[in-house]
């Protein structure tokens, strides 16, 4: 308990420091950068170290981003708050939505006793059978947020079902799994996630580099998808274990179950062709965020929805929101400021000379994922890419093995706030985000110490070091 205080009190003096420092880096800014450019940094070390310390609510730190960019007029407010007009926010309130339809109809409950005989043998059982079921789904839905908006309200009702209360390490156990299961694994898989296609369309324009889905496949599941996944397990059922405690389910009115199966037929419906839409957004090309709001549209009308509409503003986090929002534009003002090319352009004078692949290999890897810490995992690829022949050119690798260590750098996620749609997992399950980090620090020091290396073996086994 001594050392739990002591961190407690350590966090808000470390945040105190960070501001005092940042107020030191504005006021004299180093000769060799503009004034702006200092600002810019002192905002951005203010606003990291707010979200990774939890010091304060993350949508507190937003909000005071925010604040800071305008008044300091640091760019354009357009591109500040170009997060409220972006397809995640609206995939995030349609997500919220389609959430609570799920809960409220009693369809997670229905689901979750289809579920449970299968997977609820045991605890670790079940915590393995979620991930492998959320992974899965990340080969046919194109969607982080999707895949935790559908699997999420399940995942808590079969919690209840086998005794799991709010706060308890099983409920927490299932939750952090669940949340990176939904997004990490599927960084293997090219279509999956917002990341890999931003990475995919960067290095087709610079470069007029394509990626099969098959060549992306096969060097990155083995390593990032199936040994993350086994990985993840365990350090979940390490660090929050449980036992199963089924509960018996209590019996509702005739009327009560009568209602429940008309709003879960409603429900099953929707769900089902919002699932087949988001499945097949490369043939209709309507964005699955216009797909998800249109379904909640739906959910919320009065008599013909499941969501009651005086229930919208207790259905959605807007704090949440201004979260994801914010980080979208600090992504935003790393490009803008230059911050990102400057730091990828440091950590550039790190590499190696051709000849020391492993080294470099790492220092690649490593600078992709530090990118992702600054200008969050989505603006990683805008940050690197442009860079990726004239670190081709520094380290002798091909071009393509350079573009692909990007992949490992941004899918080894160090705290959740480079990630919206971990944001979203934990607010849906209503467990705190502190415990989701307490699990990405530690997978993202094991993928540097474990899994990167096995990367390297595996692509060396597959030719591209040749």
């Amino acid at each position: 308990m001594t050392l739990s205080l002591k961190s407690l009190k350590a966090k808000p003096t470390f945040f105190i420091a960070t501001i005092l420092f940042a107020i030191i880096i504005a006021v004299l800014p180093n000769t060799a950068q503009s004034e702006q450019f200092s600002h810019h940094a002192a905002v951005i070390l203010i606003t990291l170290v707010g979200w990774s310390t939890g010091v304060l609510p993350p949508f507190l730190i937003a909000l005071g981003f925010f604040a800071m960019v305008s008044i300091l007029d640091l760019m354009p407010t357009s591109l500040l708050f170009s997060g409220f007009g972006s397809t995640a926010v609206w995939l995030i309130i349609s997500g919220f939505v389609i959430g609570s339809a799920i809960s409220s109809s009693g369809l997670g409950k229905k689901l979750a006793s289809v579920i449970a005989p299968h997977i609820t043998a045991s605890y670790s059982a079940l915590i393995f059978g979620l991930i492998f079921i959320a992974s899965a789904l990340g080969f046919i839905m194109p969607s982080s947020v999707g895949r935790a908006v559908v699997l999420v309200p399940i995942a808590m009702a079969l919690a209840d079902k086998v005794g799991f209360k709010g706060g308890s390490n099983g409920r927490l156990g299932i939750a952090t799994s669940l949340a990176i299961a939904c997004n990490m694994p599927s960084f293997a898989v090219l279509p999956a996630n917002i990341p890999n296609m931003i990475f995919a369309g960067a290095s087709e324009t610079i470069y007029s580099v394509q990626f099969s889905y098959l060549e992306y496949l096969v060097l990155h599941f083995p390593v990032l998808g199936i040994l993350k996944m086994l990985l993840l397990g365990a350090l979940v059922l390490r660090m929050f274990p449980d036992q199963i405690n089924l509960q018996p389910e209590t019996p509702s009115s005739v009327e009560e179950q009568t209602h429940h199966i008309s709003q879960q037929i409603k429900t099953t419906l929707l769900l089902s062709i919002t699932l087949l839409l988001w499945i097949t957004d490369s043939l209709h090309g309507i964005n699955p965020a216009w797909v998800g709001l249109a379904t909640a549209v739906i959910l919320l009308l009065p008599k013909i929805g499941v969501v009651e509409t005086k229930s919208f503003n207790s259905s959605v986090d807007f704090g949440t929101l201004v979260f994801v929002s914010a980080a979208l534009g600090l992504g935003a003002l790393v490009n803008y400021s230059g911050l990102g090319s400057a730091a990828a352009s440091l950590l550039s004078h790190v590499l190696i000379g051709p000849g020391h692949d492993f080294i470099n290999f790492m220092l690649l890897s490593i600078t992709s994922t530090l990118a992702g810490l600054i200008a969050t995992t989505p603006g990683a690829p805008t940050v690197l890419t442009p860079m990726a022949a004239d670190f081709a050119q520094a380290t002798g690798l091909s071009l393509n093995a350079v573009l692909m260590t990007q992949v490992i750098g941004f899918s080894t996620v160090i705290f959740p706030y480079q990630v919206a749609p971990l944001i979203i997992a934990m607010q849906l399950s209503k467990e705190p985000l502190n415990q989701l980090m307490r699990v990405t620090l530690r997978l993202a020091l094991i993928t540097l110490v474990v899994l990167m290396p096995l990367d390297y073996l595996w692509w060396q086994l597959l030719g591209m070091f040749a």
